[in-house]
């Protein structure tokens, strides 16, 4: 149930709030000031119509069409026109998620009050985000230029009684829902067609979404990575502060200072502070090197994205009658890079974590035999775990190629260059499940792993993880069907357990903790 009050175009938006609106922890509405500024903008526009000045996409074509003048009397069949050529997507529907948040970034944008869009439509948009009645998207068909136009056409058919909503997990004429709520589909005034479909909000929702399970992705993998290290016996020198105040990047501190708390005051790690090993395998040194690297990649999306989120991003943007700039706030250039940038940090996580899980697996460390299993000829072990963890970490190489670095002319040449945003948001996604498979799996190996060096105790804050771990899946000391045991270690990544249990220690805040949060 919503807890608090989020006013459109007046309030702030973060990834944060975007996720808690989504989840309905939040409500979204507008002020009076809001609906003032929303009714002066629709004027101008009706004003610029009733003049007959060519401004274009209120009274002209589109695109190429653009010294195309249109009749005052058709300026309303002009917007009802567009939402419907430009609904040409195609493939799998996005997450309903996605598509809510869609809508909830929308709003943000439309509510500033430069776009000319009718204070009835911005009420018909959030009752469809109220009620969770959520348009269907196809998840294909956008270039990240001039707007994500494709998915924004079918998000809003509904609006005008056209297209498929889903309503409770079930696929739904959007004509019948709004019968069935005694609705009307909407008359579309001069610009709002256009102003519905300009804007980067698809490739937006994807960025919340990336910037929401990377941020997952990056707490737990410190987390099972000192879990190996500890069961690997390996050195937690290379995370002493002192270190990293000779190359200070914020993430690398963050990432050490965590490491330390997690591997203090462990008989396991003072069982070998005598050794002879002189220095471990990059996968374990350098940890705090390549987590942080990747923690500095996330916060630079939190960061782009919040300016995005706060953003008019339609065309054109209507100042008042007699001011109207034709632009490129559209181009989803800015988040493309960044998602980009992302993809790549998220990918080099489930890297290093597929080389963990094989060093794990060589039987070079004391008590930790070959293939974590003692009986091994008859069992293989945990061999063909890391067969797994490296197809995907290969997957992710291949999806790591920037979707930004492509550019095909649209629109006649009119759109001649544009940003592939889309297919860079939807891509660092599928890197990320990829991702939260290696480190599922490299979970089960660090708990088979940790588990030979009993009785010796691990701090209480691995012993509580481990525990977790083992409450789903058991020790194993023969094959069987890991397939299974996989699965389960997936979901403890997804379902974010770790997390919440390491939450409760305050050995693991650290002086960065609020810069690397979501909300």
């Amino acid at each position: 149930m919503a807890t608090g009050i989020f006013l459109f175009g007046q309030d702030h938006l973060t990834a944060g709030q975007a996720l808690a609106l989504c989840k309905g922890e939040l409500k979204g509405d507008l002020s009076e000031a809001t609906r003032q500024k929303v009714r002066a903008s629709q004027q101008a526009v009706e004003n610029i119509v009733a003049k007959g000045k060519a401004v274009y996409g209120i009274n002209t074509g589109f695109g190429p069409l653009c010294t195309t003048l249109i009749s005052e009397e058709k300026t309303r069949l002009l917007q009802l026109n567009i939402l419907k050529s430009h609904s040409v997507g195609v493939g799998d529907p996005v997450p309903d998620d996605i598509a809510k948040l869609m809508l909830i970034l929308k709003m943000q944008s439309l509510a500033q009050g430069y776009s000319g869009i009718a204070e009835t439509t911005l009420d018909r948009i959030n009752w469809h985000i109220q009620n969770d009645i959520i348009p269907v998207v196809p998840s294909q068909g956008s270039v990240g230029a001039s707007g994500d136009l494709a998915p924004l056409s079918h998000l809003f058919l509904p609006l005008i009684g056209l297209g498929e909503v889903m309503v409770y997990g079930e696929k739904h004429e959007a004509s019948a829902i709004l019968s069935q709520y005694g609705l009307a589909p909407l008359e579309l005034g001069p610009k709002e067609g256009l102003a519905l479909i300009n804007g980067t909000q698809f490739i937006a929702a994807y960025a919340v979404k990336v910037v929401e399970r990377l941020h997952l992705c990056l707490n737990q993998a410190d987390l099972v990575a000192a879990m190996m290290v500890e069961a690997l016996l390996g050195s937690s020198k290379p995370y002493q502060p002192e270190l990293h105040a000779l190359r200070p990047f914020k993430g690398n501190q963050h990432v050490a200072e965590r490491m330390s708390a997690l591997l203090a005051h462990s008989e396991v790690m003072e069982s070998h502070a005598n050794c002879n090993r002189v220095q471990d395998p990059y996968s374990l040194r350098c940890i705090p090197q390549v987590h942080g690297a990747s923690r500095t990649a996330w916060l630079h999306l939190k960061e782009l994205l919040e300016i995005e989120l706060n953003s008019v991003t339609d065309n054109p943007v209507i100042f008042d009658e007699n001011h109207t700039i034709s632009g490129g706030n559209f181009h989803g250039q800015p988040m493309a890079m960044a998602l980009d940038y992302a993809c790549l940090a998220a990918s080099e996580i489930g890297n290093i974590s597929d080389r963990r899980i094989y060093f794990s697996l060589e039987g070079d460390v004391s008590n930790v035999p070959k293939l974590l299993m003692k009986d091994t000829g008859i069992n293989s072990g945990f061999m063909i775990p890391q067969y797994t963890t490296a197809a995907l970490a290969s997957e992710n190489k291949g999806l790591c190629f920037p979707a930004s670095a492509d550019s095909i002319p649209t629109s006649l040449g009119q759109e001649d260059h544009v940003s592939m945003g889309s297919i860079g948001g939807r891509k660092a996604l599928r890197v990320i499940e990829n991702v939260e498979k290696i480190l599922g799996i490299e979970l089960m190996c660090a708990a088979q792993a940790l588990d030979f060096h009993q009785p010796l105790k691990s701090n209480e804050i691995i012993d509580d993880l481990h525990t977790q771990v083992r409450k789903e899946i058991d020790f194993a000391t023969e094959d069987r069907v890991f397939a299974i045991d996989i699965e389960k270690a997936i979901n403890i990544v997804k379902s974010g357990t770790l997390i919440e249990c390491s939450k409760k220690y305050q050995a693991l805040k650290t002086q960065h903790d609020e810069l690397f949060e979501v909300y």
